[in-house]
């Protein structure tokens, strides 16, 4: 279990989008309507990053197809790991480097930065939870997929991170219900529906 969020940090890592194009291109001024014009239709005005992740989950939760669904995730991943600002964006990328190569103290002393930075940046508590997580400093590891799930509860990711502590510590019915919590936001997860299975089983078998 312990590389469900090992792989959700890599998934996470990989998906980085270039956030310091995004800051350094010059803002460009709005473009004036022509007299008399019509508005342009609602469905194509900018959207907010938060009404494009509420799309993507309204879909991840109807879809039923496994492939479209990891498709779907990915974007949300994709979202996820946009901080708005190039200097954590970097961090992030050398902490995943520090995790890499197992110098989980170099990683953690990033992601505290990150942290600092930014307090509403979910995915940089996320990271720190995993890099916790895998140093099995589980009281910590917790106290970080809180404040991500604070700021963003439905986070498959911490969940699952969540859900794997549970089980390392002891606590079956804890973290079958915290995989219970990732289907209902992502039914398609085969991880998450095979551990419902196995943790379902093994507690019925317990109370025989």
């Amino acid at each position: 279990m312990r590389n469900v969020v090992f792989c959700a940090l890599l998934l996470s890592a990989t998906q980085l989008l270039p956030a310091a194009a995004q800051e350094q291109a010059p803002a460009q001024p709005p473009r004036q309507a022509a007299p008399g014009a019509a508005p342009p239709p609602a469905d194509t005005l900018p959207q907010t990053r938060s009404q494009r992740l509420d799309k993507l989950f309204a879909a991840l939760k109807r879809e039923r197809n496994e492939k479209a669904a990891e498709r779907i995730v990915a974007q949300i991943w994709q979202e996820w790991a946009q901080s708005g600002s190039a200097s954590i964006d970097l961090m992030m990328q050398w902490s995943q480097k520090a995790v890499e190569e197992q110098k989980y103290d170099v990683a953690l002393d990033f992601l505290d930065e990150v942290v600092t930075l930014d307090p509403s940046y979910a995915e940089g508590w996320n990271r720190r939870a995993s890099v916790h997580f895998l140093m099995k400093n589980y009281a910590k590891s917790m106290a970080d997929i809180l404040k991500t799930l604070e700021l963003e509860p439905r986070h498959f990711g911490a969940l699952s991170g969540l859900a794997a502590i549970m089980a390392d510590t002891g606590r079956k019915q804890d973290a079958l219900e915290a995989w219970q919590r990732v289907l209902d936001i992502y039914p398609m997860s085969r991880n998450a529906q095979n551990q419902v299975a196995t943790l379902s089983e093994d507690l019925a078998g317990e109370g025989i």
